[in-house]
């Protein structure tokens, strides 16, 4: 725990420092949500929620290809005198659930901020916003960790990434749509939160078996 503490302070540390890569994300999303106002001001419950997920989508591409792509060959060899591949993973999936969660919240601000809001239960899509963020920051960081190894950066990460994430991005969709006041049948929205739980599990599971091979290479 001392070494996935220290590694998750470091990631913090330099984020601090290296603002510009912060408040460029941030400003595409803004600039995004602006677009969105001027286009369609007033739209409907199901294109603001897709809006609002292609949106989280891409974002997440963007924050979190750099945790792994910013590591140069010297220092990767540093972590690894230092500190063990599932250490180091551990430490990777919490930061960009960090992150992820920090963008997210304020990409939903600016949409209720910038466009009408439809939904009926603001809270329970917020706690879905947490739900998604943490499913889509722990699939891109796992692959964010093989195109590094691979050194083709975002673009392998994208042309993995999109095949695994379009399911698990319809399941949120799907469940976000209760927060508009779409009713379900009894357990469907449980059942859906336990499916996208029980695939965050999964993704953790394959992160700390896989990336030892990694780590290696």
């Amino acid at each position: 725990m001392k070494i996935i503490f220290a590694l998750l302070k470091k990631d913090l540390l330099l984020e601090v420092r290296q603002q510009h890569s912060f408040y460029g994300i941030l400003l595409y999303v803004a600039s995004t949500i602006f677009v969105l106002k001027l286009a369609i001001n007033n739209a409907e419950a199901d294109v603001w929620n897709a809006l609002f997920w292609i949106i989280q989508l891409f974002v997440c591409v963007n924050a979190v290809a750099k945790s792994f792509l910013q590591e140069s060959r010297g220092r990767m060899l540093y972590f690894y005198s230092i500190s063990g591949a599932r250490e180091f993973i551990i430490a990777k999936l919490i930061y960009n659930i960090i992150l992820m969660l920090l963008m997210s919240l304020m990409s939903l601000g600016l949409f209720f901020l910038l466009l009408k809001n439809p939904l009926s239960n603001p809270l329970q899509f917020a706690g879905i916003v947490c739900l998604g963020s943490l499913s889509l920051s722990l699939v891109f960081t796992l692959l964010a960790a093989i195109a590094a190894k691979a050194q083709q950066n975002a673009a392998l990460m994208a042309i993995l990434g999109f095949p695994l994430i379009v399911p698990q991005l319809l399941l949120v969709i799907r469940l976000s749509k209760v927060a508009f006041g779409e009713i379900f049948r009894d357990g469907a929205v449980l059942n859906l939160t336990l499916l996208i739980i029980g695939f965050d599990i999964m993704i953790v599971v394959l992160s700390v078996i896989l990336f030892p091979f990694l780590w290696k290479d």
